[in-house]
């Protein structure tokens, strides 16, 4: 690595204090530069409910990759993503099974930076509910095959895990502004998320139940969520509680 890896650990608070998404970018692309890597992606899914996936991502590659995943689809055929979905261990693309389905994303990505790649799960208490995936690549074909890799692995984990709390409180905030929920219902989904009722929580706020569940009914709206369980389910991936 060309960088010390103490040098590289010290840089991660700063991806950390980014304020959007373009300082992160630069962040990230800074310290792709520092382990000697030529392109990165993060990419983070969380799944709402059985049937809504969103997936956000940070993007430090050539942007053609990124105009392919998207006009391809490829979020349920990305390797990289289901590795992270199946397995907390870094892995290099090279020892990465790849299904016949999934061999169209794997040669173009090797076009576009990734000829090696580092496969870097990033795991969460809601296990495949919220993951992330830090990719690093490289043109050369055997980019993490050398000495200095068990050091790369290690910088990366950490890598990898700092990105996801970032965009992860990016997520919240996206969603605090798109929902105008506020304190009071977050105080609601609490009550929910303990299995209080709406007589119980009626009796603590001093209203009636049926205002609890108008009051769900309206949150309920905000969140888009078809149900209260659904909602804290969404408030509880998205760290609002």
């Amino acid at each position: 690595m060309p960088t010390t890896t103490a040098q590289i650990v010290e840089s991660l608070p700063r991806l950390r204090r980014a304020r959007n998404v373009e300082a992160a970018v630069e962040s990230f692309t800074d310290l792709l530069r520092a382990m000697g890597v030529e392109s990165g992606v993060f990419l983070s899914a969380v799944t709402d409910d059985a049937v809504r996936t969103s997936i956000r991502s940070l993007l430090a590659c050539d942007p053609r990759w990124a105009i392919e995943y998207s006009r391809q689809g490829w979020h349920d055929r990305d390797p990289w993503l289901r590795h992270a979905l199946e397995s907390e261990a870094p892995i290099r693309s090279s020892e990465l099974l790849v299904h016949p389905w999934e061999e169209g994303f794997v040669q173009t990505s090797s076009t576009l930076g990734f000829r090696s790649a580092l496969v870097v799960p990033a795991p969460s208490c809601f296990g495949a509910a919220r993951v992330g995936v830090l990719v690093l690549g490289c043109n050369a074909t055997n980019q993490f095959d050398g000495d200095s890799f068990p050091l790369t692995r290690i910088v990366a984990r950490a890598l990898a895990m700092e990105l996801h709390d970032w965009l992860l409180a990016s997520a919240r905030d996206d969603l605090l502004e798109k929902s105008k929920i506020t304190p009071d219902q977050i105080d609601l989904l609490r009550h929910e998320a303990e299995g209080h009722s709406s007589k119980m929580i009626a009796a603590e706020l001093g209203i009636t139940p049926k205002a609890v569940d108008r009051r769900f009914e309206r949150l309920c709206v905000k969140l888009d969520a078809p149900d209260r369980q659904i909602a804290v389910r969404i408030a509880r991936l998205y760290d609002l509680i």
